[in-house]
């Protein structure tokens, strides 16, 4: 429920564009599942963002999400990985995946930062966008527990 709160307060049309694809990958109208409790409204966005058929919607939500709202967070990976970036949108698609090393001590730096919640989710959309091809990444991120 953490992020559709953050959302909603914060990016109010990224979150209404989440609910609205909930609302359409359900059948329902947007204006039942805006009347629903918070828990509820975050189970559906969960449950049809996590879908397959949605996940080019989940990419690009997210990427507006962090784009948008949380840029110095953006650029703060983007730098520390290495990427050439313009403002936080990269400048060549598919950017080279860091070698081990540098990648492993990125992660670990990036997720001691304030807001670990937020950064967790960040590392894993960045993984998982369809521009980016880094399975040591997606394998790092899947043996690595997040900090408590």
């Amino acid at each position: 429920m953490g992020f559709l709160d953050d959302l909603k307060k914060e990016a109010r049309p990224v979150a209404a564009l989440a609910l609205n694809a909930a609302a359409q990958a359900f059948k329902l109208r947007p204006e039942f599942i805006r009347r629903q409790p918070a828990k509820r409204q975050a189970e559906w966005m969960r449950k049809a963002l996590g879908r397959n058929v949605a996940a080019a919607l989940a990419e690009e939500l997210l990427a507006t999400y962090f784009l948008e709202h949380q840029k110095p967070l953006l650029i703060e990976l983007l730098d520390g990985f290495g990427i050439a970036h313009e403002d936080g949108e990269l400048q060549a698609p598919n950017p080279e995946c860091p070698p081990d090393a540098k990648l492993h001590e990125v992660v670990e730096t990036f997720r001691k930062g304030e807001h670990p919640q937020r950064r967790e989710l960040l590392l894993r959309a960045f993984a998982a966008q369809s521009g980016v091809d880094w399975p040591p990444l997606e394998k790092l991120l899947s043996v690595e527990s997040p900090p408590a």
